[in-house]
């Protein structure tokens, strides 16, 4: 019997955080699919489990500076992961139309 995969349960922490922030519509997994951490199961899109960085790949609301987003979501989430670096990535803007945010390019 295998115990709980830490890597999971801190994706996951993590994805609750970053999806906590405001103007966040969602996590991505970025245009080639890179930015995921392989879990039990499946993997967490949104959230790569790094060595030494934590890459965050988001889906926002447009109206705010995307600097100001990505801020909050870097002070949010450097607590749970001190000895890491984190990177965050907008992959897309959502301009608040009906229907689920999607990638650019789909």
């Amino acid at each position: 019997m295998t115990g709980p995969d830490p890597a999971a349960e801190a994706g996951e922490r993590i994805a609750a955080r970053v999806r906590a922030c405001a103007d966040v519509l969602d996590l991505s997994a970025g245009a080639f699919n890179t930015v995921a951490t392989p879990v039990p199961g499946g993997r967490i899109d949104g959230v790569a489990l790094r060595t030494d960085t934590v890459e965050i790949g988001v889906v926002v609301r447009y109206g705010r500076p995307l600097p100001e987003i990505a801020t909050e979501i870097r002070a949010a989430v450097a607590p749970m992961v001190p000895d890491r670096a984190v990177h965050v990535s907008i992959e897309d803007v959502s301009v608040g139309l009906p229907g689920p945010p999607t990638r650019s390019g789909e």
